[in-house]
């Protein structure tokens, strides 16, 4: 099980993992509604390298981003969904509406996002990720499984 650290703690064992010579794969994201599609994400992601660090929106963070009806899930318990999952590690929430300053700061080697972003859109981290050396990898989207997905079917059934 996964833990819920601030960004100190998090470098912390960003300096752990360094002087052991393991690698360090971070993603970030809302998570909003945790469903197969994350979890397959980030099982692949963690499949990567040693820890897996996801920093997750704040609940101020996704309604700038998502708009006022979003988040569905509050923080603190997205936060507690995603550490419980075996392939989680660390969970770090951050304000920010990117996770640049997370990167920045913690110097992962490999910075992970979905195939969503794989449609001829660059994540707005992949400059800092490149500006220290990292990689960013983006991985496959499981087809038909997204929070938005997910919010449609339940309207078209239940609204």
């Amino acid at each position: 099980m996964g833990e819920i650290v601030s960004l100190e703690e998090a470098l912390t064992v960003r300096g752990k993992l360094q002087i052991e010579g393991k690698t360090l794969v971070f993603t970030n994201g809302h998570f909003d509604l945790l469903h197969v599609g994350h979890v397959d994400y980030l099982q692949r992601a963690k499949g990567l390298g040693d820890v897996l660090i996801v920093g997750l929106n704040s609940d101020a963070s996704t309604r700038a981003l998502k708009g006022e009806k979003r988040p569905i899930v509050l923080q603190d318990e997205r936060a507690r969904m995603l550490a419980a999952l075996a392939c989680v590690d660390y969970v770090v929430i951050f304000e920010e509406t990117t996770a640049n300053s997370l990167v920045e700061a913690l110097k992962p080697d490999l910075y992970v996002k979905g195939g969503d972003w794989d449609k001829g859109r660059t994540p707005p981290e992949a400059e800092v990720v490149a500006s220290y050396g990292g990689q960013v990898r983006i991985l496959p989207y499981l087809p038909e499984h997204s929070t938005t997905r997910l919010i449609e079917t339940i309207l078209e059934r239940f609204g």
